[in-house]
């Protein structure tokens, strides 16, 4: 069965990639055949970022984005990573309302994902759902993630381009003094630009960057910002101006490669960490280890720090 619907996904067949994302959420053993016969073809979709505040309009911008692309005959994935219900531990804004008109376009296929969780703006899963997107040949893929605020820099191992949306009225000219998100973002869209405060986040984040340019003497050129008004369309083409120079930039100064190959350093790390999780958690189970070494612990026999160096080092034999 993962053999034909490996075959449907690289035809593009969209109930065949929400079958497959499905299977990766829950972590569903044929997720991974799947994604093992996939991998030849994935690589070549150009991923954008959209992360920031809550509230800063950054569904909005999706929509908009997507459009433009559409109106360039590209094809677009969208992930948008929504925050869990705590009760069924699915996306509570799953229904993406704003971007209600591209549901019954072909050319686009969006999946709402909750993080379950997860810190760091994203969901455990969405590397891989990227991917399957990648492999069933979405030309662009835009990640919006959930808007958790500065620690929000998970997208850094997803996305090619990150753009970091601000509004003013977000508490983003505080923000935009700290470190954190604040320092990923390869474009700074200020959107709600009709807004008071606006030019005063313009002018904040503007000076923010000349200061981290000269302080770290960066090679690349200072990152745009752009404003936008996204419900009015406003400054749209100068931001996917910034999207399309952003991404010729990258690739001609060979800073795309860099990030990709930093990108699947990182996934391979985690993806080593979790299969080593799996195993042990089971083997733990399996033969009670882990109940008699909670019982040790609350009764003082052992200290969790021994303890945990005992275990690992008798699953993981590693040559010095």
């Amino acid at each position: 069965m993962s053999d034909d619907l490996t075959r449907q996904v690289l035809a593009g067949s969209p109930r065949a990639l929400a079958r497959l994302i499905t299977w990766v959420e829950d972590n569903d053993p044929r997720a991974a055949q799947c994604m093992e016969a996939l991998h030849p073809h994935m690589g070549r979709a150009l991923v954008v970022g959209l992360t920031g505040s809550p509230g800063a309009g950054k569904s909005s911008l999706t929509d908009q984005i997507t459009h433009h692309f559409r109106q360039q005959n590209q094809s677009v994935g969208i992930v948008a990573v929504d925050p869990s219900s705590p009760f069924t531990g699915g996306a509570l804004l799953g229904d993406r309302i704003r971007m209600n008109r591209h549901a019954a376009d072909p050319g686009v296929f969006i999946r709402s994902m909750a993080t379950r969780g997860f810190l760091g703006g994203l969901a455990q899963a969405t590397d891989n759902v990227v991917k399957a997107m990648d492999a069933s040949g979405k030309d662009v893929i835009i990640v919006e993630t959930v808007g958790v605020g500065q620690d929000e820099i998970d997208i850094m191992r997803i996305a090619d381009i990150i753009c970091l949306i601000l509004a003013p009225g977000y508490g983003d000219i505080i923000q935009s003094m700290k470190a954190g998100v604040m320092e990923i973002a390869d474009i700074y869209v200020i959107n709600k630009s009709d807004h008071a405060g606006a030019d005063q986040l313009y002018a904040e984040v503007n000076s923010r960057i000349l200061q981290d340019a000269q302080i770290a003497r960066k090679k690349r050129e200072a990152p745009p910002v752009v404003k936008t008004v996204a419900t009015e369309k406003t400054g749209i083409d100068d931001l996917m101006a910034a999207i399309a120079s952003c991404g010729h930039a990258f690739r001609e100064s060979g800073h795309m490669a860099e990030k990709r190959r930093e990108r699947v350093r990182r996934q391979t790390f985690q993806m080593i960490h979790f299969a080593l999780f799996q195993r042990l958690e089971a083997a733990l189970a399996r033969d009670g280890r882990l109940e008699d070494l909670v019982d040790a612990i609350i009764e003082k026999k052992k200290n969790p720090y021994q303890a945990i160096r005992e275990i690992v080092d008798s699953f993981i034999r590693i040559p010095s």
